[in-house]
């Protein structure tokens, strides 16, 4: 949102009241063990914005449970801002006595205990986007906090910064509270806040396993809504600023087109969209709506075996727009196994028909050196959603897709 000898060193100074800044280690990968596909799970902050508290975050992991999401994925419990209290005597940063009576580190014993991950929100500035006490100053003090809860993920936001000349340089504040995460001996994922402010795809792979490259997203189709110094967008909007991003991305290191707002849409085809299109991306898929109450129908979306799996392919590979018409775009990304995945988005208020005639459209990811060679050889395809053969690339696919919605189908070697 907008928002065992260096842990023993980095103690003394810290119970000794002292905040501080590390000198920044040479560039290197954040390669911590966690993070090699994108993140799945939840966040409290699309749908519930500040008003959360414990009780909220427990039934949630319940139902997570409860509705296949941990099954299919969606470990991290993520709580984001407005969890903090003050900090203690010591600096020692402490939850919201009345909205977290138990403690986060109860918190987290609960998330684990039912196969889940407990992730956390702080700031890379002095207050959150919330107006709660940030991480600037306080890094190596923070992440040894979050270390010792037992959480296992830190969204980091970029709130309270500074202004001009005097704003953080974003490069020295995430790196600085990576290398306190890497001090304090847990292996957190590491979420890079920034908005894309500062062209972060260019240097957070050597930082993060994540980064956000556009401002928070909104559940609208296709909109972009002024907040005064800052934007949201919409889903449309947000899918078509990660062009030319794709070359940055790849395992233990992920665009971030932002939290999803499956759930929180209108229709039913926009959610299936919404949902399809960040499968495409290779995007983390971290829910934003009221799981507790969720449908049945958007359960399905976000547990639908075959999408989830393309997100999650080991290749790593994000999607790219294959073929373009005034109302369609066809979606094409490389998978493992010498897979395809091609998703048909409708971006029209009407139903739209399309042929797509694979002997006349070669079909290759020249930046990856993926060809399928269609015509040398063919594949075997299946509906995405429904697991239904659609016969082989033998023949052109005809595709209908209505209003706003997307089609998914696979792309599987025959013989």
């Amino acid at each position: 949102m907008r928002r065992l000898k260096t842990m023993l060193a980095a103690g003394l100074l810290l119970l000794s009241g002292t905040a501080f800044v590390a000198t920044a280690s040479p560039a290197q990968a954040h390669d911590n063990g966690v993070g090699r596909t994108p993140p799945m799970g939840w966040n409290s902050w699309n749908h519930y914005g500040c008003a959360i508290d414990e009780t909220l975050v427990r039934r949630t992991a319940d139902a997570m449970v409860a509705n296949g999401m941990r099954d299919a994925g969606y470990v991290y419990v993520n709580i984001d801002d407005c969890w903090q209290g003050a900090r203690d005597a010591d600096g020692f940063l402490q939850p919201d006595p009345q909205r977290f009576p138990s403690g986060i580190k109860a918190l987290a014993d609960y998330v684990h205990a039912r196969g889940l991950k407990l992730g956390i929100y702080s700031d890379a500035g002095v207050k959150t986007c919330g107006g709660r006490a940030g991480s600037q100053g306080h890094e190596y003090q923070d992440a040894l906090q979050f270390a010792r809860w037992e959480v296992d993920y830190l969204k980091y936001d970029w709130c309270n910064t500074g202004t001009g000349a005097a704003q953080r340089n974003p490069r020295e504040a995430y790196a600085t509270m990576r290398d306190a995460l890497r001090a304090a001996g847990r292996p957190i994922v590491f979420s890079i806040c920034e908005w894309g402010d500062n062209r972060p795809w260019e240097w957070a792979p050597e930082i993060g396993h994540l980064w956000r490259t556009t401002g928070d997203i909104v559940n609208c189709w296709n909109c972009e809504l002024g907040h005064g110094s800052w934007t949201s967008f919409g889903i449309l909007a947000i899918l078509d600023k990660q062009a030319g991003l794709r070359k940055y991305s790849g395992p233990g290191a992920w665009n971030d087109p932002d939290m999803m707002e499956v759930g929180n849409l209108p229709t039913l085809a926009e959610n299936r969209s919404h949902f399809a299109l960040w499968a495409m991306l290779a995007a983390p898929l971290i829910a934003g709506t009221d799981v507790i109450a969720m449908r049945p129908d958007i359960a399905a979306i976000l547990t639908n075996p075959r999408l989830v799996a393309i997100d999650q392919d080991a290749l790593g590979l994000q999607g790219f727009a294959w073929i373009r018409t005034p109302e369609l775009e066809v979606w094409a990304r490389p998978l493992s196994g010498e897979k395809w995945a091609i998703a048909v988005l409708n971006r029209s208020d009407s139903q739209r028909s399309h042929t797509i005639d694979f002997a006349g459209e070669p079909l290759s990811d020249d930046l990856n050196q993926k060809f399928a060679k269609i015509g040398e050889r063919h594949y075997r395809i299946t509906d995405a959603w429904t697991g239904e053969a659609h016969g082989t690339t033998r023949e052109p696919l005809e595709v209908t897709a209505g209003p706003r919605d997307t089609a998914v189908f696979l792309l599987t070697p025959l013989g």
